[in-house]
């Protein structure tokens, strides 16, 4: 695990996740996550997110399957 001297003042978070390249297709995400702005704040704690990897999405970071058009 990350020191992250940002979770000192907040409620310790360990993460457990487990992480899957789909082919032609988004990482999927499973587990216990947090997705963080760029400021470092806390944005989303999802059970399971499907991040883009191929750039087109208009929901990024999350995938809208734009991929498949």
């Amino acid at each position: 695990m990350i020191n992250d001297p940002a979770m000192e003042d907040k409620k310790e978070f360990k993460s457990q996740a487990t992480i899957e390249i789909i082919d032609n297709g988004p990482i999927k995400i499973t587990g216990r996550i947090l997705i963080r702005d760029s400021k470092r704040d806390i944005t989303d704690n999802p059970e399971e997110v499907y991040l883009c990897r191929c750039g087109r999405s208009q929901n990024k970071p999350y995938c809208d399957e734009s991929h498949k058009k």
